[in-house]
């Protein structure tokens, strides 16, 4: 049997967490700088710049090549989750928050005197751009580097 505690020290793993982290930290000033507003749930929200979900999966994916080889059935499994993932954020999640922008728009034009039907918006921030997708491999990329190189 192995020993859990081992996920304590999986590097493959605390460098996927890192990226992830570094990228959700870095939405608190790209969000400021586009919006002009301080928000810092950013740190937890999904969609926005950079894409922590490309960045994690994008430093797992290249952790796993130089841990266990880019020639190996593990790296392609890596490869194929890290182009799924950022197909998905592209495509489906981001047509989910043109959607979400679109309804909210009806429903502040035809509650504009009225109460509204729900208290909060819907998510408008759930998919990303293309470069925010470019962004977030970006970190994954440099923060799988800072990982083989320490």
């Amino acid at each position: 049997m192995h020993d859990l505690t081992g996920i304590l020290t999986n590097r493959i793993l605390l460098c996927a967490l890192t990226a992830w982290f570094v990228a959700q930290a870095l939405k608190i000033p790209t969000y400021w700088l586009v919006e002009k507003k301080l928000d810092w749930r950013r740190i937890r929200g999904a969609g926005g710049m950079p894409s922590s979900h490309t960045a994690f999966v994008v430093s797992l994916t290249v952790m796993v090549g130089a841990v266990c080889g880019f020639d190996t059935a593990l790296f392609a499994v890596s490869f194929t989750l890290a182009a799924i993932v950022m197909y998905d954020a592209t495509g489906v999640r981001r047509e989910t928050g043109l959607q979400a922008q679109v309804i909210n728009e009806i429903l502040r034009q035809v509650f504009i005197d009225g109460k509204p039907i729900a208290d909060d918006d819907l998510k408008e921030l759930v998919g990303h751009k293309p470069l925010e997708v470019l962004c977030g491999a970006i970190v994954g990329l440099l923060t799988a580097g800072a990982y083989i190189l320490l």
